[in-house]
């Protein structure tokens, strides 16, 4: 490992080919590379260590200096590099992992190079770099696997567009008072598929919203609503395909969609939400749409009432009302609009199975099929709980709805109320 002072002093000089003094920059991306398994290899391999170490030097050199970036320091199997940007530092890790790919290594050995990157601010005294943002940087290459690259919070916001990154969720860097988010680049020649970070994640019970709307103006708005009553508001789109790479990357927990986005502003948001909840099915669908479009609530709710919603734009002005909708969503429940309902009640057929349902039973349901709770029904209709759920199990066993552990009966009953 490489050895620091308590200011986070990097000592430099350690490698014969760095000579040239680092300019002063006060907001630098810094880059730390090393070999997985090295010990492992030196013990298995020990007469081809110092060339295979010297190749693998040699190739982060070429990689770095090309891409605009500056060797600060190398110790054993660790290379550390500055750059003035964090798309620099990507092409160089990029690059780094695909030239270590390809290379011919001797003995036939597989020697595979875990990178960190992270855009921060540091000191540079004495030609040494200092400060906390050097460690978090260090930390975070620690974390990964053999040919994954991580990439901070920061970096990833100054990244977005350039490569798509995979939210892997926040975690405790070992010495660091903030928890970190980190995010795994995904790019041709990279391995997606890997085994959990060598660090623990941090769980903070908040849950992860992305949001797609091309008004850039509401959409900072729901998102501080949103920030402000405790949900982490992971990534923002402007259309459908930007939404798509959100919600791989980030994988939230719901995903809140304008129904109508370029480039036609017809239906792009509601294909986009049916993809997502087919593709993505731990991710809940919250369609905002500016008018009752009742078709589409129900092309949405073709499959399944879980993990679903549908409200007017217009309901996010009650914020709780808004919050509570998301977090039935990103429990697996629903949240209909009341006025999507109503819509939605007006079309019943002849052949009505809720035919059998008293008036009373019918606006229990109708909640129901909003997704709210018994209690919220019971404060709703001034009634008690004990009778809410009386009416319940009533409109269960007129709708002959068993109790089937695999089946949602909540979900089964507003679906059969809003299909009637």
């Amino acid at each position: 490992m490489r050895h620091r002072d308590t200011a986070g002093r990097v000592a430099t000089g350690s490698c014969d080919s760095y000579t040239e003094p680092l300019p002063s920059l006060e907001r630098v991306t810094f880059l730390f590379t090393d070999v997985e398994g090295s010990t492992r290899i030196l013990r298995e391999h020990e007469s081809a260590y110092t060339g295979l170490i010297a190749d693998y030097r040699r190739l982060v050199r070429e990689t770095v200096e090309r891409a605009g970036g500056r060797e600060v320091d190398c110790r054993g199997d660790e290379v550390f590099a500055a750059f003035d940007e964090p798309a620099r530092a990507l092409e160089a890790a990029l690059e780094t992992q695909r030239a270590v790919a390809a290379h011919p290594w001797e003995d036939g050995i597989e020697l595979r190079v875990r990178i960190g990157i992270h855009a921060g601010r540091a000191a540079l005294e004495d030609g040494d770099y200092v400060g906390l943002d050097v460690h978090r940087a260090a930390r975070i290459s620690q974390a990964g696997h053999g040919g994954q690259i991580l990439v901070s919070d920061p970096t990833h916001g100054e990244l977005a567009g350039a490569v798509e990154l995979k939210d892997l969720g926040r975690y405790e860097l070992h010495g660091l008072a903030e928890p970190e988010r980190l995010f795994q680049v995904v790019a041709p020649g990279l391995a997606e598929e890997l085994p959990p970070l060598r660090i623990e994640p941090k769980e903070t019970g908040r849950m992860r919203v992305v949001l797609a709307d091309d008004s850039v103006l509401l959409r900072e708005g729901i998102a501080r609503l949103l920030e402000d009553g405790g949900f982490d508001v992971v990534g923002q789109a402007g259309n459908a395909d930007e939404l798509m790479l959100k919600v791989r990357s980030y994988k939230p927990d719901v995903a809140i969609v304008d129904i109508r986005m370029p480039p036609t502003h017809t239906d792009e948001g509601l294909r986009a939400a049916q993809e997502i909840r087919e593709k993505h099915p731990g991710t809940g669908v919250l369609v905002l749409s500016q008018y009752v479009e009742a078709g589409y609530a129900l092309d949405l709710l073709a499959d399944s009432a879980e993990g679903v919603g549908y409200l007017l734009k217009d309901r996010v002005s009650d914020v709780k009302e808004f919050a509570a909708a998301v977090r039935r969503v990103g429990d697996g429940g629903s949240a209909l609009d009341p006025s999507v309902v109503s819509q939605l009640v007006g079309r019943r057929r002849k052949d009505d199975p809720l035919a059998e349902l008293t008036p009373r039973e019918l606006e229990v349901l109708e909640l129901v099929a909003e997704g709210r709770s018994n209690q919220a029904i019971a404060e709703r209709l001034f009634i008690t709980l004990r009778a809410v759920e009386k009416h319940v199990t009533s409109i269960f066993q007129k709708l002959r709805l068993p109790a089937d552990a695999a089946d949602h009966r909540r979900v089964l009953a507003a679906l059969t109320y809003l299909r009637s």
